[in-house]
């Protein structure tokens, strides 16, 4: 009996030869065209209306963008933003780690204050202090419960601006102590663990190892929570503090100008935003070294 191989398969004549001869057709995307189109369309005409319509007075715009009264008012929204959040923050970080920390006591402390703090409108809160000295007339400092030793009067300590601050700095508070909250707990504890049977200080584990680890998550927020914070100083012209917002107002109340005025302050804002977010960008990527490659 003899031995014999099977016979090659055939070629089927849906097997080229020589697969670079194949014509590759790419894939078609007609309704993402129509998309697009009709997109442009859109912005020219958006762009078109702004270049064209004279309700918005440009020369108005020009004329008040770079006005004294308004780069003052830029300037003091500049201030409650800055000390907003420095004040927020570091007011922050102590409720996190109150949070995070093994006391009953220190947990429920700082739950009640960030639950009470993200319930009240901020505006109330703002119009709150705008009026303590209704409720006290002077502040004493003392020994608790008993004799004081000095005192202030509330009517000349907390002005229209102190106020402002304050309800910022406490509003914003809240939101930063669950931002930091989140950052540390987003930190592997087995790294806290190593590091405590190494024998390094429980302070310096915090510092060196759990927050710039942290810091990869609590940036984006809290960068998100500035410039939330950078627009809702606008909310302060109810107390008269001559801010962006309420400078504007006052001018387009008296000229009747009000889009060109408007157009100001959203240029501003606009600009000082940008400007935040390219900071965020540059200290991001710092505290990415090491993770981003």
């Amino acid at each position: 009996m003899s031995l014999t191989s099977d016979p090659p398969l055939a070629r089927t004549s849906a097997e080229p030869d020589d697969y670079g001869a194949l014509k590759v057709v790419p894939v078609r995307h007609p309704w993402r065209w129509v998309a697009v189109t009709v997109t442009a369309v859109l912005l020219a005409q958006f762009v078109h209306g702004l270049a064209t319509n004279s309700g918005w007075e440009w020369e108005v715009f020009a004329e008040f963008f770079t006005a004294e009264v308004i780069l003052k008012a830029v300037w003091v929204t500049l201030q409650l933003t800055f000390y907003g959040t420095a004040l927020g923050f570091a007011l922050g970080i102590v409720l996190a780690f109150m949070r995070l920390s093994a006391s009953p006591f220190l947990k429920a402390v700082s739950f009640a204050y960030i639950w009470a703090f993200r319930s009240i409108p901020l505006i109330v809160q703002l119009l709150f202090w705008f009026n303590l000295a209704y409720l006290y007339k002077e502040l004493e400092f003392g020994i608790p419960f008993g004799p004081g030793f000095f005192s202030f009067d509330t009517m000349g300590l907390v002005g229209a601006m102190s106020a402002a601050v304050l309800g910022l700095a406490l509003h914003q508070a809240a939101y930063a102590a669950e931002i930091v909250r989140g950052g540390v707990l987003s930190v592997d504890s087995g790294q806290l663990e190593a590091a405590a049977a190494l024998g390094i200080p429980r302070l310096r584990q915090i510092r060196r190892i759990v927050l710039p680890q942290a810091m990869r998550s609590i940036l984006p927020n809290a960068a998100n929570e500035v410039i939330s914070l950078f627009k809702g100083t606008s909310i302060v012209s109810v107390m008269a503090i001559g801010e962006l917002f309420y400078q504007v107002q006052v001018i387009y109340g008296r000229n009747g100008r009000v889009v060109p005025l408007l157009m100001v302050a959203t240029a501003w804002y606009i600009l000082l935003t940008t400007a935040l977010s390219v900071l965020q960008y540059y200290v991001e990527r710092h505290f990415a070294k090491g993770s981003a490659r």
